[in-house]
């Protein structure tokens, strides 16, 4: 019975062990879903990503981000929170020195001049990774809507 005092009918439907299968492991179509590779950064950092005013990622080329490319999607972490972004470009330079002249500092750090972001990096990285290969990423972010995403 309802408030109203009119008695309503619930009706089940019953499922076969195949129907069951089916609905459980159905995955939305390819095209509705991307991969993101997820990094790891530092607070101050992170929050220049989240805000949209860091769009060059600096990473030094170790084998899993040989084969990054424009279009895949990276999301950022730092403690709880994550921001997602899309990749519009990759860059490879033989050094941090070189990669911050040409892709500018104010890209890579706003808020940090040339030499301290250089200092930075070299803390961060020493020179076995420099040696590697160094990585610009530019990044840009992707709209709250955007992001039905896989992680990887």
């Amino acid at each position: 019975m309802t408030l109203s005092g009119v008695a309503r009918a619930v009706i089940y439907r019953s499922y076969t062990t195949h129907e069951l299968d089916r609905v459980m492991t159905a995955r939305p179509p390819a095209a509705l879903t991307v991969r993101a590779r997820e990094m790891n950064l530092y607070r101050r950092y992170f929050d220049l990503v989240a805000a949209g005013r860091k769009t060059i990622e600096i990473r030094v080329q170790y084998p899993n981000l040989r084969k990054l490319e424009a279009g895949d999607h990276i999301r950022f972490i730092c403690g709880r929170d994550d921001v997602l972004t899309q990749v519009k470009r990759v860059a490879r330079y033989s050094s941090f020195e070189e990669m911050i002249d040409a892709e500018g500092p104010a890209r890579v750090n706003p808020e940090s001049p040339r030499d301290q972001q250089l200092a930075d990096i070299s803390c961060i990285y020493g020179p076995e990774k420099e040696a590697l290969g160094v990585l610009a990423i530019e990044i840009e972010l992707v709209r709250a809507g955007r992001q039905d995403v896989q992680h990887t």
